[in-house]
């Protein structure tokens, strides 16, 4: 994640704070996509929601706070929701005020400028991470960074049917359900004395910062409400409580309006009570759940038909078969040739899933999915410009031979091949993981070697997206889509996985590429219990190739470990371990014989000669 760092902090904020009060909700425009990402990412309804706010400088010179909502449209709603965000400049802070301005308008810009693949977890804490080391920079011309550029930040992501909550700060974020009223945040302040208190967290205050997040349900009719402490410090919860149950029953049918409206009189009540601070509320009210029913899943993924399996001559678009690569029970794949005489590959969904919804929604994903992962190493989709009158998607057309292949003329490669080989797939396996997103379905005949010698990670039809795997739908999706001799025992286990299960895979594709045969003696394909996997005997590689050194075949058991923090880190990691040769330990004691065979067997002749010619002399 990348900030611009050369915006210029005095006209951003001066817009902000110069008049006395901010009714500025940042609403998105109609957000312009492809015919094509509508395809790759079929919507499951909507989230709708009522929102209002208020920002007033109340009894002090000027505001120091912040308020923010967007509501984008279309595609966007659904892989990164609603956005909304309330900040309190310190006022102890000579850049209080702009800190809170850049900390709200820099969060929804930058939210929503991370990959639409990633969770809301990552999105926000990466950019939260980079905007407060951001702040914390700007603070260092003032010797205390309490007196820096310092703010408290609280923000609701709404998407789909959860609410995710970030807090630092004394801010607050409640929750009005079913007549109840719940704080969901708690203050990160200290009290010294009746009337002073010191905050204990806020963006800017320190080069690390530590944020509170849930991620809790939510329901039709929730209430959301956020102030700052101008309003909560004068305010109590119970009179919050009364003014929305009188709220809610005097508006049954809310409208923005109606939510701006409260927030107004929320803002003029605490003013009137003699708060001496800045006065801000966000009102956020649920009006619509994103849920279908499949029947209406369906009508949506089904909008273009499958093409019927082909054969060569046959056409579709601007693109005529050459050859037919591949048919089976669930696609099939084509070599295909457009008027320019380019040559692509063309993946159709068989027409034995074409009432199968999950089946379609898993196809469409994807192509959503290869337009988003950008790699030397990852078969590249090209059809993003394509108005298609089937469902299909392109890629490109690669030649040479599948990893597979490659094992069978290389039984026991040369370990420096191998190694060569295995750097340029952890690359490519880096580049989804750097998506958030899964591959699951690693093994050779996944892997391609192009005649220059570059490896192509292809097919993206088991891949689990993190950021897509948060958005409600009622389709039944497969948990194991992946071959079981190279699956982890996690995802076999219907365990929850992270990247480590890609980790184990990739570590069962070097092993056989080292061994000429699969690691365990085999068995990895009959476990389907935890007891199963336990008693696998791990089977040390240099037993079948002498010519792979210990320490290389340790990195290999570690990453082959059936427990998942057992292993390494990451495939980087491992990449590292298996090509840097590691010093012996030496607490470790090996034994002579296998330190030195030839001399161990010398000593041991010469020891026997000598005992026999004292017993033939004695």
């Amino acid at each position: 994640m990348q900030l611009n760092l050369k915006q210029n902090v005095e006209s951003e904020t001066d817009a902000m704070t110069k008049h006395e009060t901010s009714l500025s909700k940042i609403t998105s425009k109609s957000i312009q996509t492809s015919p094509e990402k509508q395809e790759q990412l079929p919507i499951s309804g909507a989230l709708a929601v009522f929102a209002g706010q208020v920002s007033s400088k109340g009894r002090k010179p000027e505001n120091e706070d912040a308020i923010g909502i967007k509501i984008p449209t279309g595609l966007t709603l659904t892989t990164k929701g609603i956005v909304s965000v309330i900040s309190d400049g310190v006022s102890a802070a000579e850049g209080g005020a702009k800190a809170s301005a850049i900390s709200v308008s820099n969060f929804i810009a930058d939210y929503y400028s991370t990959p639409e693949s990633w969770s809301v977890l990552t999105s926000s804490t990466r950019v939260l991470t980079a905007l407060n080391r951001w702040l914390y920079g700007l603070g260092q011309d003032y010797r205390d960074a309490r007196k820096g550029y310092v703010c408290t930040f609280s923000a609701l992501v709404f998407k789909s049917c959860s609410a995710h909550m970030l807090h630092a700060g004394d801010s607050r974020i409640y929750r009005f359900r079913q007549g109840q009223l719940v704080k969901l945040s708690r203050d990160h302040s200290t009290s010294v004395n009746e009337f002073t208190s010191y905050l204990t967290r806020a963006l800017g205050m320190d080069v690390n910062l530590e944020v509170d997040y849930k991620q809790f349900n939510i329901e039709l009719d929730d209430i959301y409400l956020l102030t700052t402490d101008g309003i909560h410090d004068v305010v109590t919860d119970h009179e919050l409580l009364k003014s929305l149950v009188k709220f809610q029953q005097s508006s049954p049918l809310l409208t923005d309006d109606a939510c701006e409206t409260f927030c107004q009189n929320l803002v003029d009540k605490a003013y009137e009570l003699d708060s001496g601070d800045n006065l801000s509320a966000q009102l956020i009210s649920i009006k619509q759940l994103p849920t279908q029913a499949i029947d209406d899943v369906y009508q949506k993924l089904s909008s273009r038909p499958f093409p019927p399996p082909m054969e060569v001559g046959m056409k579709l678009d601007d693109y005529e078969v050459t050859k037919v690569l591949h048919q089976s029970q669930r696609s099939q794949v084509y070599i295909v040739q457009n008027k320019l005489g380019e040559e692509r590959c063309m993946k159709t969904p068989s027409v034995n899933y074409i009432d199968d919804a999950a089946y379609i929604e898993r196809f469409m994903l994807e192509s959503w999915i290869g337009h988003r992962i950008s790699s030397q190493h990852v078969v590249k989709v090209v059809d993003h410009h394509l108005n298609k009158s089937a469902l299909y998607y392109l890629t490109e057309y690669l030649q040479g031979l599948s990893l597979a292949d490659w094992m069978v003329q290389h039984q026991r490669g040369p370990v420096e091949d191998v190694l060569q080989l295995l750097k340029q797939i952890e690359t490519g396996i880096r580049a989804f993981h750097r998506k958030e997103t899964l591959h699951q379905d690693l093994k050779p005949d996944n892997i391609f070697i192009t005649r220059e010698g570059v490896v192509k990670i292809i097919d993206f039809g088991a891949c689990h997206i993190k950021g897509i795997a948060e958005i409600n739908t009622p389709l039944k999706r497969d948990q194991i889509l992946g071959t079981a001799d190279y699956t982890s025992p996690e995802v076999i286990l219907g365990y929850q996985s992270d990247g480590r299960a890609d980790l184990f895979s990739f570590a069962v594709i070097a092993y056989e590429m080292l061994a000429g045969e699969p690691p365990f003696k085999g068995q990895l394909a009959k476990c389907h219990s935890r007891n199963d996997f336990v008693k696998l005997c791990y089977v040390p590689v240099y037993k079948t190739n002498p010519m792979v050194p210990e320490w290389m075949d340790k990195a290999l058991e570690k990453a082959l470990s059936v427990e998942p923090s057992l292993r390494f880190v990451d495939t980087n990691e491992f990449i590292h371990a298996l090509t840097t040769p590691s010093q012996t330990d030496s607490k470790t004691f090996i034994p002579f014989i296998q330190r030195n065979p030839i001399k161990f067997w010398q000593s041991t002749c010469a020891t026997l000669l000598i005992w026999v010619m004292y017993l033939l002399l004695s």
